[in-house]
Order: structure tokens, then sequence, then C-alpha cells
């Protein structure tokens, strides 16, 4: 049985999930991926999750409640935002998010920040 830690990535965006996911794949991480909100709720129930990344990009305020339920099961989670924006930075923070990382991403940067949620 496969004990890696597990990542949760939203993005509408299939292509560039793909490529986050290839990314974290190529540095041992085992990713989850998922486009919709539904899967991303599918997920968290039926998946032992360790870290999820939810890119907010096309998703309405409804993304909260999700982010929610990360918080309510313990899930540090990284919100992904195409923009810069103290009132987005300061709902995420309150809806539990470890932090708000801006696109385009510093590849980096994003696994250092996972690799100290998985500690």
């Amino acid at each position: 049985m496969d004990t890696s830690p597990t990542i949760l990535a939203l993005n509408r965006n299939p292509r560039n999930l793909e490529l986050l996911t290839q990314f974290l794949g190529k540095r041992g991480l085992l990713v989850v991926g998922v486009t919709t909100l539904g899967e991303f709720a599918r997920a968290v129930d039926e998946k032992p999750i360790s870290v999820a990344l939810v890119d907010i990009t096309g998703f309405d305020s409804t993304i909260w409640e999700h982010c929610e339920r990360l918080r309510a099961r313990d899930i540090p989670f990284l919100i992904l935002s195409p923009r810069q924006s103290a009132a987005l930075q300061q709902e995420g923070l309150a809806r539990g998010a470890r932090g708000v990382l801006v696109k385009p991403l510093v590849s980096e940067e994003l696994v250092r920040l996972i690799n100290s949620m998985l500690k």
C-alpha cells in the first residue's frame, strides 16, 4: 500500500493542471488533479489528502465553502491566484489557507511550501 503524501490540486484549466501534476510528480509528490468543484469535494471526502492547492481562477464564491471543508478536516492548503489582492489574501487566510501564491508560480518556492506543510 502506498503511504506517500497525496496533494490535491484544483485547477479549472486542464493543461495547467497537467503541467502542475507533472512538475510535482517529478519531485516525488503524488498528485490528484481535479478540474471541478464536484470532483474536488469527492476527493476531499474519499481520499487521504495531505495538502491541497486551490487555484481559484474561474470559480465563483462557493470556492470558499470548499476551502472551509479543507479547514474542517485539518487539511493544509494554499490558494493560487491570478492577481495580488489584499482582500483575497485576507479572505483566503480567514478561510484557513496557509498562504496565497500569485501566478505565475515560482516552482521551487511552491515545492518548499508544500514540503513544509507535509512536516
